[in-house]
């Protein structure tokens, strides 16, 4: 049995991803965590989960606390911690903002639950994700970020829509960053086990229009209903599952990087890894020349941003 923690609880997203998690098997545990001085809104939450719980029939144990003493013993910890983005922002914009959040809670979280999992939502989520393994002293495998897991699927469902096929015929990946200079790997696209290059609907395929749609997709929702909430709510708890089924399946999450993808790394970027209880681990794979293209150009963009919000962060703390 397993306790699973989410920091920012009390945000739309995390109070969903809370109730999400609520329903996984071998969950034994929710830990909802905040600041101090959000006691009454943990306390409230921690109430309504546990008499959800209560109506789907599980006997899941919803706690609260706001010391960060009580991660210890989190399997997995999922944050979501940091300012939203609003109407009109580039996920970019609020890299140092959320890096000065982000970093001191990785670090007690390297405190108290040193074996732990982290998950990271936080946005800009791939730079969020290579501060929480630098400030949290814990392995790559432990670090990782929701990356384009989500965006992989919207694609899914889109081609699938094109193809009139059940969403389950459709594998398809998205790579490098959660943001605009994302990478589809439409050479590596499959409809029923066919490689979609080889289905002859394949060349009027509006690919741009997809993938614009795609990138797109979070600023629409944010416009019209202030958040992003059931789809990276629902794509966290598949991940949470994952690690805690110990299934080993291959998702595409920021995770660090080294040389998997032909010698291209040392940053934290979204690419196929092998999830299960022991953490997250990329696959190697070989992509297309154009794709590569892509994703050095992706993983350059993601390297410097995140090079630049350490020297602003080591300077910040010299200086305080």
């Amino acid at each position: 049995m397993s306790k699973v923690t989410i920091i920012g609880a009390t945000g739309r997203l995390g109070s969903f991803a809370s109730h999400a998690i609520s329903g996984i098997p071998h969950v034994d545990e929710v830990m909802l965590a905040g600041r101090p001085g959000r006691e009454n809104s943990l306390m409230a939450l921690s109430h309504d989960l546990t008499d959800s719980c209560a109506a789907r029939g599980t006997g899941t144990k919803i706690t609260w606390s706001t010391s960060p003493a009580d991660y210890a013993g989190s399997d997995v910890i999922v944050v979501t911690s940091g300012v939203p983005r609003k109407e009109g922002q580039d996920r970019t914009d609020l890299a140092l903002e959320n890096a000065r959040i982000i970093a001191p809670i990785a670090e007690q979280i390297g405190k108290y639950a040193p074996d732990a999992i982290i998950l990271m939502i936080t946005n800009p989520v791939d730079v969020m994700t290579a501060v929480a393994l630098r400030y949290s002293g814990m392995e790559p495998r432990q670090v990782f970020g929701l990356g384009t897991h989500l965006d992989s699927m919207r694609l899914k469902v889109l081609i699938a829509r094109y193809f009139q096929v059940h969403v389950s015929e459709v594998h398809t990946r998205i790579i490098g960053e959660h943001g605009e200079s994302m990478v589809p790997l439409w050479s590596a696209t499959t409809i029923g086990g066919i490689r979609i290059s080889n289905l002859p609907a394949f060349s009027d395929l509006p690919m741009d229009e997809m993938v614009d749609r795609v990138k797109n997709s979070g600023s629409f929702i944010i416009k019209n209903s202030g958040a992003t909430v059931y789809g990276p709510g629902d794509a966290i708890a598949t991940l949470v599952q994952t690690i805690i089924g110990n299934e080993n399946r291959i998702l595409t999450v920021s995770s660090y990087v080294r040389s998997e993808v032909h010698d291209i790394g040392d940053t934290c970027i979204g690419v196929p890894a092998r999830i299960n209880r022991e953490g997250v681990v990329p696959v190697s794979i070989r992509i297309e020349d154009a794709e590569l293209a892509a994703f050095g150009a992706s993983v350059e963009k993601i390297r410097a941003l995140t090079r630049n919000i350490f020297e602003k962060m080591d300077e910040l703390r010299s200086s305080g």
